[in-house]
């Protein structure tokens, strides 16, 4: 390959390592292009607004994926594993992990630029990606601050402090672009935090506005926590942001915060421009065991009990799967999706009701799920054609403790797994009935899922396999060893008229597609040589 162009640059005290292997510019991701992504585009973290991860692509089919190979690799030579979403806008894939961005040629794998934020003590758990706007791209790093770059070359525009890591934040979620605005939230609950969504101006980094979701630290009563650590959703119709809020804290001992703690393990609906609550609903009241509502708000708009409605569906963290009106937050549908035995039936509300004895004791108390939750941060997918709503489970036990000598500052506690293993489960979003389930090892599961138009389900199981199911059945139809744990969702996109399924585990990158044409050689090879 002919190397255009190599430069070391210097932005900010950061690295910028830029290869160019050809003319490729990365730009233009406007607000129609976040509203209406073409295939060959995957521009926010969700690849849309909705939360869906279903991709209308169907090369890639029933009858010929069996013939998947893999069409390049990218390692990136760091400790860290992949964690991301990748971006793909104009050819260009930009993917994370903590400290470090990377562009890549979609077509070849190729390194574009390679971007290093200077050393910092904030928390390395791990990134989930990036926001695009125009020609820029938002990143958060794991010591509080938000960090814009040139799309094009990787280097520093701004950066900007979203939260304080000196009182125990961090931030690792891939930022949310609404019209002219990039939302980002907090993670920490280690220590006794106000969590919150912050607005910042696109072009400034300058706060627009901040949502929190618990009183002032020291309120007598209240709770502190409702981290905001993953991505939300928009409806761009109701003018609605969709987010899910964490714990409160202290984490597992809740005497000092008696009541429901709103508005921590809840689902919000925010108005974009102005930061103002509009509805809350609330997956877990006074929650004891670590069971975020922060997994992703999916926007559906379908039938439900004979009428068409605008809905939201979750699978919450703490077993329950809900089915909401999203022009008001009326809970529809709440059911278990899994072993639970924390609660003893649900509120008028359609929120389960706490069992005072489950709550953890110097002497333990047996829950199910555990900490990790029936589900957690993978990404879900909902398949219209089939009504089927795809999630990653986690069916498990443990023992948890509450320890009076810990005090109520962080945890307050401790819990100890007993049991569990990773089902993917394929849920009937209109009755919450398991269709079908696919077994995928004892463990944790850390992969996401992604579907598509040709019938197709996506995912990783807990023995590092790429998979491919069949989005009806959970039938395996293909599968290839990746040689580590998979630790973020699949994408897919377009180009030059072949399908690409992205997937990666532990620090590398893989791009998978059917066996080329000689005419689709030939187009590639004219694509990498920049003719």
């Amino acid at each position: 390959m002919k190397l255009l162009k190599s430069a070391l640059l210097l932005a900010a005290g950061a690295t910028v390592l830029v290869t160019l292997p050809r003319p490729l510019w990365a730009q233009g991701v406007d607000n129609s292009t976040l509203l209406h992504p073409p295939a060959d585009s995957w521009p926010q973290y969700h690849g849309t607004y909705n939360g869906q991860r279903h991709s209308g692509l169907n090369q890639i089919t029933l009858q010929n994926v069996g013939n998947l190979a893999l069409a390049w690799a990218f390692q990136t030579n760091q400790a860290a594993e992949i964690k991301s979403t990748p971006l793909l806008a104009d050819g260009v894939l930009y993917f994370t992990v903590p400290d470090n961005v990377w562009a890549v040629d979609a077509l070849s794998g190729q390194q574009v630029w390679h971007y290093t934020y200077p050393p910092n003590k904030g928390l390395h758990i791990g990134n989930r990606g990036l926001g695009m706007y125009k020609d820029w791209l938002y990143f958060l790093v794991p010591d509080g601050h938000l960090v814009s770059l040139n799309a094009r070359d990787g280097s520093v525009r701004w950066i900007i402090e979203v939260a304080d890591a000196s009182k125990g934040y961090w931030t690792s979620m891939a930022p949310l672009v609404v019209g002219n605005h990039v939302l980002v939230g907090t993670s920490g609950d280690f220590d006794n935090l106000v969590g919150y969504i912050r607005s910042a101006d696109p072009e400034t980094g300058k706060t627009q506005w901040q949502w929190d979701a618990t009183p002032p630290l020291g309120t007598p009563g209240a709770p502190s926590g409702g981290n905001t650590w993953m991505t939300g959703t928009y409806d761009p119709d109701l003018n609605l942001v969709y987010w899910g809020t964490g714990n409160p804290t202290p984490v597992l001992t809740g005497s000092t915060r008696p009541g429901d703690d709103l508005y921590t393990c809840s689902i919000v609906a925010l108005n974009p421009d102005t930061g103002k609550l509009v509805w809350v609903f609330q997956p877990s009241p006074h929650d004891t065991h670590d069971w975020d509502a922060a997994e992703t708000p999916v926007l559906v708009d379908g039938m439900f009990q004979g009428k068409m409605r605008k809905l939201l569906l979750q699978s919450s963290r703490n077993g329950y799967f809900f089915v909401l009106d999203r022009t008001d937050g009326k809970d529809l549908l709440t059911v278990p999706f899994g072993p639970v035995n924390w609660a003893l039936g649900v509120d008028k509300q359609g929120r389960p009701i706490p069992n005072p004895a489950k709550e953890p004791t110097p002497d333990g108390r047996l829950i199910a799920p555990d900490e990790n939750g029936m589900t957690n941060f993978r990404s879900p997918s909902f398949d219209a054609k089939t009504g089927l709503f795809i999630v990653s489970a986690h069916p498990a036990y443990s023992i948890y403790f509450a320890k009076p000598a810990d005090g109520t500052y962080g945890w307050a506690g401790a819990d100890y797994g007993l049991w569990g293993k990773g089902v993917i489960e394929a849920i009937d979003y209109k009755t919450g009935t398991i269709k079908w389930t696919h077994e995928m090892g004892i463990g944790t599961p850390t992969a996401g899922i992604l579907t598509t138009d040709s019938g197709l389900t996506f995912t990783g199981d807990l023995r590092g396999n790429v998979l491919a199911l069949e989005t009806s059945t959970g039938k395996t139809l293909w599968h290839a060893g990746s040689g580590a744990k998979i630790a973020t969702s699949p994408i897919t996109y377009q180009i030059d008229g072949r399908q690409y399924v992205l997937t990666s585990s532990g620090g590398v990158l893989f791009a998978w597609a059917l066996p080329q044409s000689s005419g689709q050689r030939g187009s590639a090879a004219a694509h990498i040589g920049g003719q």
